[in-house]
């Protein structure tokens, strides 16, 4: 049987550091192996060797399937498993062969130094992908954690916000965390930009309140399932924006024709609405919202898609949509516990042969108005859940991110 690995997280006061049972690990292995900046911090026991930690991680499990029969301790920075070499060694070798002794990351050091919460902040190494990656995540986030890397320091990373126009964040830059000399900066990302920091950092972005979303121009636009950060919406109200692919099922269910008229009530800041607007572009798409800063998105993602068939209406309904032509779709969002009374004032404007379509998130308004339905409309409605999981690399490997799930409740009036 293979010997244990143990994986010990390493901090800045190095042997002080560890807890009785590291040291103790330590001092019982044949190896130990890790980075030259590390292992100096360690003097050679006797009949213990020490070997440089191989950068290829294809290499390092070859080094330890090889010496499989020695005692082993790798050193690492902070906690092993928080975007470290443990999760890849564990997926690769298999979890019963290894010992994971965490050390205090120095994400959770920099977050602990700028006295802000890390619970949901989007958190990512550029030492495995590039910034363009992970644009997207960071122009819709509420607060970043960055590990930089050689080539892409805080400055470079600042420069590439600002010509993306996501400047709607404060910057902080800790240095050498933990070390003599530590040091945190803060600043916008203008001053970030023109200053050069230690090779050790972490960088923390936090939105400025009340900025909202500054929409990413893209080549290739679609008649409809865009991605979400084509829109402008507000924060910290991300939910409210109804996702592509929950977008892009909706609309295929209110099967559109080009003259078609299309009510979005609840319409936020007017994705379906929008790209109803664009299948329907010889129709009228009417998006009513009572919210006004949700009215003043709505009225800017009008301007950027340049779509003159789409009438933007603040108010709130029913009496908003007096006087309206009838519709041949409708779409209910963002009504919370309104759902199913709006549904039932909405429902006698309906064109035969039209359908309403209503998206909510909680399962009790959905009840509510499948009921409704059945018993009072007398139709027999369809019900989808659903549940989208994105892509998220991590290390060398591909997660998926399980998104909400979500329900969308559709009635045809025959």
């Amino acid at each position: 049987m293979p010997a244990p690995i143990h994986v010990i997280g390493i901090g800045e006061d190095a042997l002080e550091g560890l807890t009785k049972s590291s040291r103790q690990a330590l001092a019982e292995s044949q190896w130990l192996v890790g980075p030259p900046s590390l292992l100096r911090h360690f003097p050679r026991r006797t009949g213990q060797q020490q070997q440089a930690m191989p950068t290829d991680l294809e290499e390092l499990v070859e080094w330890l399937e090889t010496h499989s029969d020695s005692t082993v301790s790798l050193l690492v920075q902070g906690d092993p498993l928080f975007y470290g070499i443990a999760r890849f060694l564990c997926q690769r070798m298999g979890k019963d062969r290894f010992q994971v002794a965490p050390h205090v990351s120095s994400m959770q050091m920099a977050f602990a130094r700028v006295k802000e919460s890390w619970d949901e902040a989007y958190l990512t190494n550029l030492a495995h992908q590039q910034l363009e990656s992970i644009e997207d995540r960071i122009r819709t986030a509420e607060k970043v954690g960055i590990f930089t890397s050689d080539h892409q320091q805080p400055s470079r990373i600042a420069q590439f916000l600002i010509d993306r126009h996501l400047d709607y964040f404060t910057a902080y830059v800790c240095e050498n965390l933990g070390a003599p000399d530590e040091r945190v900066t803060r600043g916008d990302l203008h001053e970030i930009a023109r200053q050069s920091f230690a090779p050790l950092n972490v960088m923390i972005l936090v939105r400025i309140p009340g900025t909202p979303d500054r929409p990413a121009d893209r080549v290739g636009r679609r008649l409809f399932g865009n991605p979400d950060e084509l829109f402008l919406h507000a924060k910290p109200k991300r939910g409210l924006l109804t996702p592509s692919e929950v977008r892009a099922i909706a609309l295929a269910e209110m099967q559109l024709q080009r003259h078609a008229i299309v009510w979005d009530i609840g319409a936020g800041s007017g994705s379906v609405a929008i790209e109803a607007a664009m299948l329907a572009d010889r129709g009228q798409v009417f998006a009513i919202e009572m919210d006004a800063e949700d009215f003043g998105l709505l009225l800017e993602n009008k301007r950027r898609f340049e779509l003159p068939n789409l009438h933007c209406i603040q108010g709130e309904a029913p009496q908003a949509w007096q006087g309206l032509p009838a519709p041949d779709a409708i779409f209910l969002g963002g009504t919370g516990r309104g759902l199913k009374d709006l549904a039932n004032s909405a429902w006698p404007m309906l064109r035969v042969g039209g359908a309403l379509i209503a998206n909510s998130t909680a399962l009790e308004h959905v009840a509510a108005l499948q009921t409704l339905m059945q018993d009072s409309w007398l139709v027999d409605p369809q019900l989808w859940m659903i549940q989208i999981s994105r892509s998220n690399l991590q290390i060398t490997s591909t997660r998926m991110e399980s998104m909400n799930p979500t329900f969308l409740l559709k009635a045809t009036k025959r």
